[in-house]
């Protein structure tokens, strides 16, 4: 390495250097973390698919239009590992040693990993912001496509499924037979209906769609008005059926993976202009009823409106409950989750860069070694982190932003307070 010293300036030799090794470390990780998450989702596809004798064709295109997603995951974590194991491997061979004592600085060593990973996260956002929404759309396309050749895909264990106005419930199932099944559904007539069997057999039917032979049935059908008004019936045997249009309908909707960022931020804008028009509405009552409320309260139980009590009490109960379910629009949650999402995972790169330096200047024996198994735990963690917090954002309703960015900024704090250390030191 032979380069001009010029004390707090970078020199172009090294830079070139750096970068030439850690790209390459980056490309051999990406290749390491494709591998495993193909696999994965090759297994995926061999429990869901495979299992129902789909054609290997069909299979491999799915594979195939699945892969912009596995580059979108590989590419921060390979960033990760790879800088890890060029700095490790820098570190432990002395050269960082050798950069400082010829009145280099540390800049050296970091700019070159922080441009890798710009570039790095940048081709990572086109891919999650391009190919992703290609691929998933494809996707989508060609699973309909087998589940119109192939109904029984939809039956999985333990699993509520909807069609249309259907929804299924199955306990464990085993080849074609299920238990513990429930149905529900509305009659021709409009009424409600639950069916329940301890088990049942489906029949593919093929462009007819599934069929279920439900053993000792339950049937229990309600009308919608007056819920005291029902009818029930215990049958041996009773025969189920649920059309092909009615489970390829179940997938027509387009979802937030499938859009650009752009595309995802404009819906974004829709939901929240039509939620607050609804929760204006929906404030007025509320607010009416309290002032109601309150005007029967100071009139004491004398006034007329004493006795209306209760039913005002009611109706405000009955507002804010709803008011707190469109506030707590789940659809919404999740394309706010999906926008944040695709430039949470790309920009990661940038964070795992501040980390992976000063972990990597810590090496003395065996860097590669080291930074390969320090990049592979913490690359556990930030996954683990990553599915919690989205986890947390559609079920509890955890703030998005911070559901898809804590990881990142976590993972820059520790990084910068260890690059500060490791200067001042």
């Amino acid at each position: 390495m032979n380069a001009k010293i010029q004390n707090g300036h970078i020199s172009g030799t090294i830079f070139k250097y750096v970068f030439k090794e850690t790209f390459f470390s980056f490309f051999v990780s990406f290749l390491f973390f494709f591998f495993i998450f193909f696999v994965n989702q090759l297994l995926v596809m061999a429990k869901e698919i495979l299992s129902k004798k789909v054609p290997f064709d069909q299979v491999a295109l799915l594979v195939l239009y699945a892969i912009p997603s596995i580059i979108a995951m590989s590419a921060p974590f390979a960033t990760l590992l790879g800088t890890l194991i060029t700095i490790g491997r820098f570190s432990s061979d002395n050269e960082i040693l050798v950069l400082l004592a010829s009145g280099l600085s540390y800049k050296n060593i970091f700019a070159p990993t922080l441009f890798v990973g710009v570039i790095v996260s940048l081709l990572s956002f086109g891919a999650n912001d391009i190919l992703l929404p290609m691929g998933t759309i494809e996707f989508t396309k060609l699973y309909r496509k087998i589940l119109t050749a192939t109904p029984a895909l939809e039956i999985e264990s333990n699993s509520v499924k909807k069609f249309k106005e259907t929804v299924v419930i199955t306990g464990n199932v085993s080849g074609n037979r299920i238990e513990d099944m429930m149905i529900l559904d509305r009659t021709s007539e409009g009424e409600r209906r639950l069916i329940m069997s301890k088990s049942a057999e489906f029949i593919d039917a093929g462009k007819e769609g599934l069929r279920l032979d439900l053993d000792k049935a339950f049937v229990h059908s309600s009308k919608e008005i007056s819920r005291e008004d029902y009818d029930y019936a215990l049958s041996s045997v009773l025969r189920y059926r649920i059309r092909q249009d009615d489970i390829i309908q179940r997938g027509n909707a387009i979802s937030a993976r499938e859009m650009s960022a752009r595309d995802t931020y404009a819906i974004i804008k829709e939901k929240e202009t039509a939620m607050h028009k609804v929760l204006s509405v929906r404030n007025f009552e509320t607010l009416s009823a309290a002032l109601s409320i309150e005007s029967a309260l100071r009139q004491g139980h004398l006034s007329s409106d004493w006795k209306k009590l209760p039913t005002l009490l009611n109706m405000y109960n009955h507002d804010y409950d709803i008011s707190h379910l469109i506030l707590n629009d789940k659809s919404l949650s999740i394309f706010r989750l999906e926008f944040n999402k695709k430039f949470s995972i790309p920009f990661g790169s940038l964070a795992f860069i501040f980390l992976a330096v000063p972990l990597g200047l810590l090496a003395k024996k065996s860097g590669q070694a080291v930074g390969f198994i320090a990049g592979i735990l913490i690359s556990v963690g930030y996954w683990a982190l990553m599915l919690i917090g989205q986890n947390m954002g559609m079920k509890l309703g955890t703030s998005p932003f911070w559901s898809m960015w804590l990881g990142n900024f976590l993972t820059f704090i520790i990084g910068f307070i260890m690059c500060a250390f490791r200067v001042r030191k």
